[in-house]
């Protein structure tokens, strides 16, 4: 219940507390108007100061009990419903008072009404003019049984009877009424609109934060842009570096693949490097075939560029579903544009986010991952293996006589060498390896699923191929194998087997494979299987 309340309040234009508190200022303005009024010119009003005092101050009162009341039971909504009623009460008997339809107050009624309709709703002013018609006719009916006084003389010479004019002054009540109502309705819905439209963008930005990575950004808009306009197909292209790219898509689109890319002549590429917005009536499959595949039959398609920093990094495309020979409201490609440029934005941040944790987990030199990477996806590994009771397998390799190899060749010679062997190691090994540089002339190689024989061999195999690496330069490795949980029960411990292994190789005169034979100690592993447990 209460977040149905909540979700109400929100939507209110104006808050109930400030409705009241200007309507108070609205009473005691009438109220000294009328008090003035009596008091400059009582013998032209038909009734005495004394009278219009008195009733004036009881209504004086009772608005400012009703407010004294509110700031005490907050019971809002009741409160100005029936602060309205007594108003309604007020206005027909001063105007009674004051010669009726005749009376020079009988326009604060119309003031009424216009002040209500604005500043409450259309809906609240319609009931009002519904209210005072009905004292009209109630004031009128009570004069005809002879319950109050008959209108005066001034009132009957003018022209038609007192019904005729009754009923032209509510015509003249209801006329203004209407008109101030359907402008306040307008004026409502355009402001629901553009509050709504805000908070879509606060909230789509507040999800763009949790999204780490273009395509996530990518999904928080497409995602946003469809609840809050209700297209029904959205396509975005990206374009992190320089090429555009199919990044994902919303409703029934025709055959697509994510990362397919538009024409030369496509209206995509147009809006990214134009960086405006274009507003396309039909697909043309002549000279963007790629677009109107995927939206075949498209009518009335905008294309707006994601664009920040004066950078495009992305089109946002969607085609609006619209009667024919309508047009797009103004204010859905404003927003449209608006939402593209937060997830611009987001998208750049993303791209630069993703290059700061590349180069802190990569290594500069070989862009294979760095030692700080190599512990985090071993520690992964180990714990992912010991829940599954899988194996793992490390290979520790070091670059024979690489000192020499610098002394001899420079030292530019041997990055190269470091850089070359590392992209070897990545050939050879599966995408799911680690492959890594470990410090120096060091590398490691964390290989889930394998362990034993498999892994030897691999090692070798990469022997084989750095060997083949130069023509003019000898190149070769020595290596050691561990595997867990047959040599060790932690990172540490593999780590620690496989480079025993590995100086075990260059002791036996290097180029060589060695195979750890190391015992794991059985308390360190299974304290390793509930670490790992407990990381689940």
């Amino acid at each position: 219940m209460s977040k149905v309340r909540t979700h109400s309040a929100s939507t209110d234009l104006v808050p109930i507390s400030e409705r009241i508190r200007y309507m108070q200022l609205l009473r005691l303005g009438v109220a000294v108007v009328v008090l003035l009024a009596s008091w400059l010119v009582p013998g032209a009003l038909g009734a005495g100061f004394d009278k219009l005092a008195l009733v004036t101050v009881a209504y004086v009162v009772a608005s400012l009990a009703g407010e004294a009341m509110w700031r005490f039971t907050r019971r809002s909504t009741v409160l100005f419903g029936t602060l309205l009623i007594v108003d309604g009460l007020y206005l027909a008997w001063i105007s009674y008072l004051t010669g009726g339809l005749i009376s020079p107050f009988r326009f604060l009624i119309l003031l009424h009404l216009i002040s209500v309709a604005l500043l409450a709703s259309y809906r609240t002013g319609l009931m009002l003019a519904l209210w005072h018609s009905l004292l009209l006719f109630i004031v009128f009916n009570a004069q005809e049984a002879g319950i109050l006084n008959a209108p005066t003389d001034a009132i009957r010479a003018l022209p038609g009877s007192e019904f005729q004019r009754i009923i032209a002054f509510s015509v003249a009540l209801w006329l203004v009424t209407i008109a101030t109502s359907t402008f306040s309705a307008i004026n409502e819905r355009e402001l629901r609109r553009r509050r709504f439209d805000l908070e879509r963008l606060a909230k789509m930005a507040t999800d763009l934060e949790a999204a780490d990575d273009a395509p996530g950004v990518a999904d928080v808009l497409l995602t946003t842009v469809v609840d809050a306009f209700d297209f029904g197909r959205v396509l975005m292209f990206g374009s992190p570096e320089e090429d555009l790219h199919l990044m994902g898509h919303r409703g029934d689109v025709g055959p697509a693949r994510m990362g397919a890319s538009p024409g030369n002549d496509s209206v995509i590429r147009r809006a990214r490097d134009d960086k405006e917005t274009l507003l396309v009536t039909e697909l043309e499959p002549g000279t963007d075939p790629c677009l109107a595949s995927m939206l075949p039959d498209a009518r009335n398609v905008v294309v707006g560029p994601l664009s920040a920093e004066g950078r495009s990094v992305g089109v946002l495309i969607v085609e609006h579903s619209l009667k024919s020979g309508s047009r797009i409201e103004r204010r859905v490609v404003g927003m449209l544009e608006r939402f593209a440029s937060h997830a611009a934005l987001a998208m750049l941040n993303a791209s630069l986010l993703e290059k700061v944790q590349r180069m802190a987990s990569t290594d500069g030199l070989t862009m294979i991952a760095n030692r700080r990477t190599f512990d985090a996806s071993l520690q992964r590994e180990i714990n992912r293996v010991s829940r599954g009771g899988e194996q793992l397998s490390l290979i520790m390799l070091d670059l024979d006589h690489f000192k020499m190899l610098n002394d001899t060749y420079g030292h530019q010679k041997g990055d190269d060498v470091l850089h070359r062997v590392a992209r070897v190691l990545e050939g050879e090994c599966r995408d799911f390896d680690t492959v890594a540089r470990y410090g120096g002339e060091e590398f490691g190689i964390i290989i889930p699923n394998t362990a034993g024989e498999e892994a030897v061999l691999l090692a070798r195999r990469l022997a084989e191929a750095i060997r083949r690496c130069y023509e003019d330069i000898t190149l070769t490795v020595s290596m050691g194998v561990a595997s867990y949980p047959y040599n060790a029960g932690d990172p540490e411990g593999l780590v620690a087997a496989a480079d025993e292994s590995l100086y075990a190789s260059k002791r036996g005169g290097r180029d060589q494979v060695t195979r750890s034979t190391r015992t794991p100690n059985v308390v360190g592993l299974e304290e390793a299987r509930k670490s790992a447990d407990g990381a689940a």
